[in-house]
């Protein structure tokens, strides 16, 4: 199982369920779990479960998919969008200038203890001066870095150069932490407070306000940033 064989399956979905596609993520991943494992199954790695593997390799094709899903209709809005581990994992003299310029305005300065990249999943940013738009952060449940999250906006909003960078969460919410307003769980309350949106990849409804809202408003509400 790879991610281009995700991209097929996505593609199957796009056609059985047109823009709501993306209400349907955990399904599809229910789907590809069931190859994941047959192919797994064939050549397992010694000490290590089912469970162990498909984890990561879960987590990691969410925030890809994510990137696929976005990417076109970022670039129609002419900005770009690249996954974060590209700076965390790579040296600024083996970026691109334009990709060091960008790791540079994206990252939170620790004072003596220098400059660092946050924990992040995409960052989205305008090409033609490398200002940061904003950071994205993806992940299955809120549980596994919404607080994660909610720390880097505060670290972020205290630097005049980063200040402005706005700060979001994507997820299927699959422990259903942001379905509803009241009564309030704590994830839900950090994703209010302490993020500039979150939005959610789920069938299920969610009573959505300024703040948590569905994904398919997440182009739209891009769209309004870039215009202030």
């Amino acid at each position: 199982m790879t991610f281009e064989d995700l991209i097929k399956l996505y593609e199957k979905y796009k056609q059985k369920y047109g823009e709501k596609a993306y209400k349907h993520i955990s399904e599809l991943f229910e789907e590809a779990k069931g190859i994941y494992e047959k192919d797994w199954q064939k050549t397992p790695t010694p000490g290590e479960d089912f469970g162990q593997s498909w984890k990561p390799f879960k987590g990691h094709n969410l925030e890809k998919l994510i990137l696929y899903i976005i990417q076109d209709e970022v670039e129609a809005l002419g900005l770009k969008v690249e996954s974060g581990s590209k700076f965390e994992k790579t040296k600024s003299e083996n970026l691109t200038e334009e990709l060091s310029r960008v790791k540079r305005n994206v990252s939170v300065d620790f004072g003596e203890f220098g400059l660092h990249v946050p924990d992040i999943d995409l960052v989205i940013y305008d090409p033609k001066d490398y200002k940061i738009i904003a950071i994205l952060s993806s992940k299955v449940t809120l549980r596994e870095r919404i607080a994660q999250t909610g720390y880097w906006k505060i670290k972020l909003s205290k630097d005049p150069v980063t200040k402005d960078i706005k700060v979001f969460f994507i997820t299927p919410d699959e422990d259903g932490t942001l379905t509803r307003k009241e009564p309030i769980q704590k994830g839900r309350a950090i994703a209010e407070i302490d993020t500039d949106g979150s939005y959610v990849m789920s069938e299920t409804e969610i009573e959505e306000s300024e703040k948590v809202k569905m994904f398919d408003k997440f182009i739209e509400d891009l769209r309004n940033l870039i215009k202030k």
